[in-house]
């Protein structure tokens, strides 16, 4: 353990974390991570959303170890890919629309993004795209160029031009938060007026995430989509739906943009894909994915076939154990326990959630002042009492718990337990609290 923690400090660059967590993962299985010294933790973050069906999930190995004695890389556009070909044609059953049925592999979440505003911008002629404030799409600079949050641009501009941001569907910090309906009516008319004005009238692309992970698990009004996708559509913009964290059943259906009944252009995939192996898409129209032509895209790993094979059979365990109903039942099972304690939690001034993609935002006065001093707190108070969860938000101070799907009742109980005591703990003592461990 020693040796680890003296390697990264001597050779892993970690400077862009406040701190790596002081735990040396040595071997993790469904929803429990085992230290070097022994010491289990169970993770209710799932590598940042990736271990959806749980950490080493047997089907997943045995399907990657199968195609590992068979091939592991052959240039999966350069020559054709049994596991490559099996992985989209899944992809265009499980898609929203089955138009959708085009895909695009790729490495990971940020270069499946950059291929989708590429294949936007050559389909439509045009160049712009408009995003939303508090979004992120990525550590690219093409992928920061979009990502509506100063915290992950800062010291790297200028960015690209020709990007426009416009106001996040974020109702707990709107004017009107118990009034959904007439943000949605605002949010629409800024989408409006941003075209109008903050345009030169050449958008290829909106962009969104259904919902917002790293800016701290904001879930949009029911209409909110809905009513977006309608302005798109008389303005000739492409949706783009970034499914990278949201996907693959973490809000109880297979793509967290279903819940909403609108149909994207395109949706990018990555994370929970593949259950932890390295693995994004981008899936599409026949007519938008035709609009790549000889030398305009490629990826040398792209596509490999070990990942592939690992995507698939992660697929395949989600549909044969019904994990999406099971996460609907489970996260509103979290919630309603949640919600029982709440009030005795007055740290807690939102509890967000759909599916088991949960947010719980601190806050330390009436004014909704973000408590991120205190969300750093509950993480360590957490880990220290064997319980891994995650902290975001544009402000620092959401408590993100986003455990693997194959998560138990029993095990949601000590989440529940763990982080209820926390927020407890904190309460009690917030200004020593937040400066011994924050």
């Amino acid at each position: 353990m020693s040796d680890t923690l003296q390697q990264y400090k001597d050779y892993v660059i970690s400077s862009f974390v406040k701190a790596v967590q002081p735990v040396v993962v040595e071997s993790a299985l469904g929803c429990i991570i085992r230290d070097a010294t022994g010491k289990q933790y169970l993770d209710c973050f799932a590598g940042i959303s990736v271990v959806n069906v749980g950490h080493c999930n047997p089907k997943v190995i045995a399907a990657a170890k199968a195609q590992i004695d068979k091939l592991v890389h052959c240039g999966s556009y350069i020559y054709h890919s049994p596991a490559t070909g099996e992985l989209a044609e899944k992809l265009a059953q499980i898609m929203p629309s089955p138009r959708l049925r085009k895909s695009f592999f790729a490495n990971s979440g940020a270069e499946a993004i950059e291929g989708a505003l590429k294949a936007a911008r050559l389909f439509t002629g045009k160049h712009e795209i408009i995003s939303l404030q508090a979004s992120f799409h990525g550590r690219t600079w093409g992928t920061l160029s979009i990502t509506g949050n100063y915290a992950r641009k800062k010291r790297n501009g200028p960015y690209a031009s020709g990007v426009t941001f416009v106001p996040a569907p974020y109702v707990y910090r709107s004017p009107w938060p118990d009034d959904p309906e007439r943000c949605v009516d605002f949010w629409c008319q800024s989408l409006e007026d941003a075209i109008r004005f903050s345009t030169s009238g050449d958008v290829a692309a909106f962009i969104a995430e259904p919902v917002m992970g790293e800016g701290g698990i904001i879930v949009p009004p029911p209409g909110y989509f809905r009513a977006i996708k309608q302005v798109l559509d008389r303005h000739g913009i492409l949706f783009i739906a970034d499914e990278v964290q949201s996907g693959f059943g973490r809000t109880g259906k297979m793509f967290a943009i279903e819940h909403y009944g609108v149909e994207p252009d395109i949706l990018v995939t990555a994370k929970a894909i593949a259950d932890g192996f390295p693995l994004g898409a981008i899936t599409t129209r026949d007519e938008i994915a035709a609009s790549f032509k000889p030398g305009d895209h490629l990826s040398t790993f792209g596509g490999n076939p070990v990942s592939c094979a690992a995507a698939l059979a992660n697929i395949e365990y989600m549909q044969e154990e019904h994990l999406c109903d099971r996460t609907l039942e489970n996260g509103a099972y979290l919630m309603s326990q949640l919600n029982r304690r709440k009030r005795d939690l007055p740290l807690v001034g939102e509890i967000r959630r759909l599916g088991l993609m949960i947010g719980i935002e601190l806050v330390l006065d009436e004014k909704r002042t973000p408590a991120s001093a205190e969300a750093e707190a509950v993480r360590d108070h957490c880990l220290a009492n064997g319980v891994l969860i995650g902290v975001g938000g544009v402000y620092g101070n959401v408590v993100r718990v986003q455990p693997p799907l194959v998560i138990s009742r029993e095990q949601i109980d000590q989440a529940v337990d763990a982080v209820t005591l926390a927020i407890e703990q904190v309460q009690a003592k917030p200004a020593a609290t937040a400066g011994s461990l924050g």
